[in-house]
């Protein structure tokens, strides 16, 4: 039996780092779960986010955050439609989101990073990962302004509120919606974002060799009392891996079935009985404990692909030396 490739979403049959391709994917399944939808606006949607990652969007520079990616975004966006379609085949019609705002939902999906993307003319960040505290908002910030762009400008807001269930800088509790239904598909919104990323076949190579240095970038890395005083918090990329069950039992488990009322269950009904995501997201805990109770963790031999960030940056250590002012106590 062929191993996962690591490019591929968790069925291997989506090849995530082509956004042609799982926009094809997604769209197969609109088409099956709403017949005819919005599927011009949602195929530019795609284009314009290939595009934004890519570099070619007017005002952008390319995306060059190491573990927030490109294929990333596409994972999560595509593990939101088959939550959505799971969703949809699991309740009465009454009950279901319909058309207009699964499509609402996926646009809002593959920007809900965008706030990592720097302006062409930033000359105060060197890379996108020292937006990390705030990366919600702005992304927040982009949709409001695309959604008009497309022709959906009365989902603007609603877009731009609903995103915040993939952050932490506005509780589930505070996000304003509408009505039920939108705040379902945030749950969801949020839920896709956890099991794409815990789920990744790559995902303990990604934390421990770029997530722990977005985190450095971002200033997650320390904490600083009101005294100026520094508190390390992750010291390397093998002590955020190390801390990683205990960020599992705090805050995903409560995210996901507190928060995000267990909304990943609408897997089983999209895969017909599978749990493809909590299996994966199951087998990296695995992994991880193997890892850690041998202390070994040569033992993470995967290759994730390489993007952007990866090919650009010259390395935690170069790029504070480069620039001193970003200097930690950190690694």
């Amino acid at each position: 039996m062929r191993d996962r490739r690591s490019s591929y979403d968790i069925t291997d049959n989506v090849q995530l780092s082509c956004a042609d391709k799982v926009c094809d994917a997604v769209c197969s399944i609109f088409r099956n779960a709403f017949g005819p939808f919005n599927e011009t606006t949602l195929k530019q949607a795609f284009e314009d986010c290939e595009r934004l990652f890519e570099g070619d969007y007017p005002g952008y520079l390319p995306c060059d955050t190491l573990y927030h990616d490109k294929q990333h975004s596409m994972d999560m966006t595509l593990a939101l439609a088959r939550l959505i379609n799971g969703h949809e085949r699991s309740v009465a019609r009454d009950e279901r989101l319909g058309a207009e705002r699964a499509v609402i939902a996926v646009i809002t999906a593959l920007y809900h990073d965008s706030g990592y993307i720097r302006h062409e003319n930033d000359q105060h960040h060197f890379n996108g990962a020292e937006y990390t505290k705030i990366h919600v908002s702005r992304s927040a910030g982009f949709l409001r302004r695309y959604m008009h762009k497309i022709n959906l400008g009365a989902f603007a807001q609603i877009a731009a509120n609903i995103v915040h269930y993939t952050g932490y800088e506005i509780a589930p509790s505070q996000i304003r919606l509408p009505d039920k239904k939108w705040h379902l598909i945030g749950q969801m919104l949020g839920t896709a974002d956890l099991i794409a990323q815990m789920s990744d076949r790559c995902y303990l190579e990604k934390c421990r060799d770029r997530l722990y240095p977005e985190f450095v970038l971002g200033g997650l890395a320390v904490k600083i009392d009101a005294h100026g005083n520094e508190t390390i918090i992750y010291k390397s990329g093998e002590d955020l891996l190390r801390k990683t069950p205990g960020f599992y039992e705090k805050e995903v488990d409560n995210r996901l079935n507190q928060l995000f009322n267990k909304a990943y269950t609408y897997e089983i009904a999209h895969f017909e009985g599978e749990k493809y995501y909590i299996k994966g997201l199951g087998q990296n805990q695995a992994r991880l404990k193997k890892v850690l109770e041998a202390d070994d963790f040569s033992m993470l031999r995967r290759r994730p692909p390489q993007n952007y960030g990866t090919q650009n940056f010259p390395g935690l250590e170069a790029y504070l030396n480069q620039h001193p002012l970003k200097k930690t106590k950190v690694g």
